[in-house]
């Protein structure tokens, strides 16, 4: 990647100026440019389209992973030796790593960098973590014009941690061409946890931490998970869903689960579904952010905060029924218009 090169900082506002920068792989551009479709400011986000517009030809191109796994499961480190192992084959990887953001300050507080140290030092490896904000299940509002972005910039896989919590891997499932999942073996009964939603959605179950004492602990964990898999509808019908162990510590599979993920990917461009299924999401994007913007025009005037504020102390003050108090919002919304 491109180091470092002359910038005007002066001018964040100016997409067109970013883009040329992010298109010549300065890392410096890349990062500002994240944070100008980060920004919910009216200029910025005028600026953030025409940065998006500019750089809509260049993307696209990347292999898009969604990864997740409950808290312990090892994600941190797996990526970190995934990523290692695809940048030693050549490859440029982008990491947007999902945080959870504080319920006070709204910061984030995973320290992404730190978790995976290898690949924060290698030069063809990008890490940003992406405070979520309060958006539903974890997933920042823009990780997806962040992995455009990162795409635009040369980065040709494009790997999507979450939080492992909530509705976080539904949403990132919607925004990557492969969902892999991470299990942990040796609690008990190994299907107790998981949810079938989950189960579901993943193109792979990979059983993690299958090293010394806890090997055959995983290997029957896979085997458990095998057998349900047998018994849902997989996510593509050109796809059935593997199930391998693997060792981060070891580096033992890592290799094994990048061929699962080529071929995967092999197999659905031969029927025609990879294309499409980027397609489909692109229009629930487009959804997405018209709701979003929406919501967000209505609530910012003045009389639907004074409106808002009036119904929450109905509200609390158990006067009025949620509901009513909902509807006489929006009213007052609409008839301010």
């Amino acid at each position: 990647m491109g180091r470092y090169m002359a910038v005007d900082r002066s001018n964040l506002l100016s997409g067109l100026e970013l883009a040329k920068f992010v298109t010549k792989g300065d890392r410096v551009s890349l990062a500002r440019a994240i944070t100008l479709i980060e920004s919910r400011k009216s200029e910025h986000r005028t600026a953030a389209r025409g940065l998006l517009t500019a750089l809509n030809a260049s993307a696209g191109k990347a292999h898009r992973i969604g990864i997740t796994g409950v808290p312990g499961v090892g994600k941190s480190t797996l990526i970190d030796r995934l990523g290692s192992y695809l940048t030693a084959k050549g490859h440029k990887v982008a990491v947007l790593a999902v945080d959870p953001s504080s319920s006070r300050s709204g910061g984030a507080i995973l320290g992404d960098k730190t978790r995976m140290a290898q690949l924060a030092a290698d030069p063809n490896a990008f890490i940003r973590p992406s405070p979520s904000s309060g958006t539903l299940g974890g997933v920042a509002r823009t990780t997806r014009e962040t992995i455009l972005l990162c795409e635009a910039a040369g980065f040709d896989i494009i790997l999507v941690e979450t939080v492992g919590v909530g509705q976080s891997e539904i949403t990132v499932a919607g925004m990557v061409d492969f969902f892999l999942v991470l299990m942990l073996a040796g609690g008990g009964d190994e299907l107790q946890g998981i949810k079938k939603g989950i189960m579901e959605l993943a193109d792979m179950i990979a059983i993690t931490k299958a090293d010394g004492a806890n090997e055959a602990q995983a290997q029957a964990a896979a085997a458990d998970y095998r057998a349900a898999l047998h018994i849902l509808t997989p996510p593509s019908s050109a796809w059935k869903p593997p199930v391998i162990t693997v060792s981060a510590r070891d580096n033992h599979n890592i290799d094994a689960l990048w061929s699962k993920i080529e071929a995967h990917r092999a197999a659905l461009q031969a029927s025609g579904e990879f294309t499409a299924k980027r397609r489909d999401q692109d229009v629930r994007w487009m959804h997405s952010m018209v709701e979003d913007q929406l919501r967000q025009a209505f609530l910012s005037g003045d009389a639907a905060m004074r409106k808002i504020a009036e119904a929450e102390r109905a509200v609390r003050a158990g006067a009025l029924p949620p509901s009513v108090a909902a509807d006489e919002i929006v009213s007052a919304i609409f008839d301010a218009r």
